[in-house]
């Protein structure tokens, strides 16, 4: 009886060669198929390239070539050089404007933030109608500002006003808010808080999750006390969140224009005049469309120079 022996012939050489080589031949299928791939992702993102070029790029080319020309839209542009900058410059109107601006943003930015983080780790714990809360202090950022500005010209109403109508349970007495020159930029101020504060909730609300839980139970064992936790624990753990709340605040703050155009209109007596509303006037109102052009290079510069500081300071604390 003899036994047979059965060889197994690898499958590989059954196939037949191609002749340039069966691996180039695969290599080949795996660069067209990243090409392929690497073509479908600059397809997708076109769209928003072409959205950025056309609304964002393209404009900001057109104001920083137009701060150089004198142009009132009634006749044709005429060169100015950098006559628009020194205008600027010596312009009590413009450094007021910038005054506002600057003072609105040292206090709606810290204040903001501190309650918004303060209703954050309130509602990161396991209260009762948790998701209530969340979605009531949410919903002011959902409204549109004009909107919110209109009821706040009828809660900030000197006579009938839900404000004063309050204080006056304590014998206050009647205060102008919007009419005062020493009260109307603090109750902007209150209306930027106020609607902010559902924003920047959410994002510390973020953050607060990702802390591990681990790290707080750890430190307790420890015998850290609630603040100490905070300090030493979730603070650090949330500064990434922190920095984008930051950076984002100060931009919007910067921006402020709404409330001042429906609530105030920059008065009184300039009160309330920050540089966006003096942007606008200035390009449609007086109609020197290149010196709002000039303010409007001014203006972007700031806000960049500011983010990049507070980018560099954050850096330079995480380094220590």
């Amino acid at each position: 009886m003899t036994a047979s022996t059965t060889s197994v012939t690898p499958a590989a050489e059954l196939l037949p060669l191609r002749p340039d080589g069966g691996r180039r031949a695969r290599a080949g299928t795996g660069a067209d198929l990243h090409r392929s791939r690497r073509r479908a992702g600059w397809v997708l993102l076109a769209p928003g390239l072409l959205h950025m070029l056309v609304f964002v790029a393209a404009p900001m080319l057109m104001i920083v070539g137009f701060s150089f020309f004198r142009y009132d839209f009634l006749q044709s542009p005429s060169w100015a050089g950098l006559d628009n900058y020194r205008t600027l410059w010596h312009d009590d109107r413009f450094h007021t404007a910038l005054w506002n601006t600057i003072v609105y943003t040292v206090v709606v930015v810290p204040v903001g933030m501190g309650l918004a983080l303060l209703i954050a780790l309130a509602l990161n714990e396991r209260i009762a109608a948790r998701g209530f809360f969340r979605t009531v202090y949410y919903l002011p950022h959902m409204t549109a500002t004009v909107a919110v500005a209109v009821v706040w010209l009828w809660v900030l109403d000197p006579d009938l006003g839900v404000f004063n109508q309050f204080l006056a349970l304590f014998g206050v007495g009647r205060i102008n808010w919007l009419g005062s020159p020493d009260w109307a930029l603090p109750s902007v101020m209150m209306l930027g808080v106020w609607q902010g504060l559902g924003s920047k909730m959410v994002i510390y609300l973020a953050a607060l999750q990702t802390v591990p839980p681990e790290l707080k139970e750890a430190a307790q064992l420890d015998g850290a006390n609630r603040w100490q936790v905070f300090r030493n624990v979730i603070w650090p753990s949330i500064s990434s969140g922190n920095l984008f709340v930051l950076i984002t605040s100060v931009i919007f703050s910067f921006q402020v224009f709404e409330q001042v155009y429906v609530m105030t209109a920059g008065g009184p007596i300039n009160s309330t005049l920050v540089l966006t509303y003096d942007i606008y006037k200035n390009a449609f109102y007086r109609l020197k469309f290149g010196y709002a052009c000039a303010e409007t290079v001014v203006f972007l510069a700031l806000i960049g120079l500011v983010t990049a500081l507070v980018m560099r300071l954050n850096q330079g604390a995480r380094r220590d």
